[in-house]
């Protein structure tokens, strides 16, 4: 068992340099199966839902070569398999654009349900209509696996009953080489939604719209190996900038797309926060005692759902009463429990949280429940006072390249510790 200790309380600063987005390679990669070629994939971060996707590809036939940590060459020439078992795809949400993506290329695929983190029901349902408007007739078997089929992928008008960046991104990966035009209405307008768009573009795709919410698709015979970069990770960025002003310090934030963080910044400077954008980076900066303020996550440009948990750590401590409204997720407040035990004063009702501002957070036991709870968690850790120690930091693997020692870099007294028996904790802190 691998724990995080920390002992908060250090202003971070200096510079952090921010990986590729997580949200757009979870979704390229299983793209480059509709090349049937060698796609050169870089600024990939290095994290275990990367690793888990590669060994699907590989699974599947694909040949997988390491350039270096952050590039990969993808031949999906040999790929000889339209089905990926359960024991692939449970740890791993993203694991369902290989429907979209089989189905593109094979006109039929077999992919078991996904897995990933666990903060509400996340159905299909938008997926699997989008699927069917094309043409592809879709069951779920009883072990759990999602079969989709089609003689032939045909071009239709989609409307999404509501905004989803899964079924946007399905719909895509389905429809660049189904028959004639596709058009997805009311579509998300994401950043790793035009990513992948881009991407396809530079594979021989047509499509247009992409960052608004009527995205046209024109198929396409064939699709060709391209050399790509991954733009990098908003939430990441947000994450980073949001320790910063947490913990009183001062961070410039490299290798960013300052749109792209638009909403966390208004928010941090709602909050008191000087924050300066640059061409390719912001500088973050705490002035004196964060201020409240009120959260509503919405899909984009709203603020997004995967920063709410790292901006109520800010809000936990800052002067005054603020008030989240959770507009995506029904169940994302469960880390709340875990801040509560560090003294933050938090009240829960469904999807809204009123947090009531406390002087300091104080070091504890905690875990994560999710990916972006245990980004949550770490800041925790980073401002409160004394030795906090996070549990269950495999969330955290999966979307934060090497986020000790980025911290470390940064000043933190963080360190990774693996404990075969959990009760050794006690002499370790």
């Amino acid at each position: 068992m691998e724990k995080i200790l920390i002992n908060g309380g250090i202003p971070l600063r200096g510079e952090v340099s921010i990986s590729g987005a997580k949200n757009a390679v979870v979704a390229i990669i299983p793209a480059t199966i509709l090349a049937q070629d060698v796609c050169r994939i870089e600024n990939i971060p290095n994290i275990s839902d990367v690793s888990m996707m590669i060994r699907i590809l590989q699974q599947l036939g694909a040949g997988i070569k390491m350039i270096n940590k952050n590039t990969l060459e993808i031949d999906t020439s040999t790929i000889n398999s339209y089905t990926v078992s359960h024991s692939l795809t449970r740890h791993l949400r993203a694991s369902y654009y290989l429907l979209g993506a089989l189905l593109g290329r094979y006109s039929c695929a077999r992919v078991a349900m996904p897995g990933g983190c666990d903060f509400g029901v996340r159905p299909i349902d938008l997926h699997i209509k989008g699927f069917e408007l094309l043409g592809a007739s879709v069951s779920i078997e009883e072990n759990a696996m999602i079969d989709a089929r089609a003689d032939v992928l045909t071009g239709s008008p989609i409307y999404l009953d509501q905004v989803s960046v899964g079924a946007t991104i399905n719909v895509m990966l389905a429809a660049v080489k189904a028959k004639g035009l596709t058009v997805i209405e009311n579509a998300a307008k994401e950043p790793h939604i035009v990513d992948l768009a881009n991407f396809l573009n530079s594979m021989g795709a047509d499509i247009r719209g992409a960052g608004t919410d009527v995205i046209k698709i024109r198929g396409v015979d064939v699709l060709h190996g391209c050399t790509y970069s991954i733009i990098p990770d908003q939430i990441e960025a947000g994450t980073y900038m949001v320790a910063a002003a947490a913990t009183g310090g001062r961070v410039l934030v490299n290798n960013v797309i300052p749109k792209h963080l638009e909403s966390i910044t208004a928010k941090l400077i709602e909050s008191g926060v000087h924050i300066e954008e640059y061409d390719d980076s912001v500088l973050v900066e705490a002035v004196g005692r964060p201020k409240h303020c009120n959260i509503k996550t919405m899909p984009h440009p709203g603020f997004p759902t995967d920063m709410q948990p790292q901006i109520s750590v800010l809000l936990s401590i800052a002067d005054g009463t603020s008030i989240v409204s959770e507009g995506v997720w029904d169940n994302r407040f469960r880390y709340v429990e875990q801040l509560i035990r560090m003294g933050a004063s938090i009240s829960v009702d469904g999807k809204l949280a009123v947090i009531q501002g406390v002087e300091t957070l104080k070091g504890a036991p905690i875990k994560a429940d999710d990916l972006r709870a245990g980004a949550a968690m770490l800041i925790a850790g980073l401002c409160a006072k004394g030795t906090t120690e996070i549990e269950n930091i495999i969330h955290i693997d999966r979307g934060y390249e090497d986020v000790v020692e980025k911290f470390r870099l940064l000043g933190a007294d963080i360190s990774r510790v693996t404990v075969e028996n959990p009760s050794q904790i006690a002499n370790i802190v």
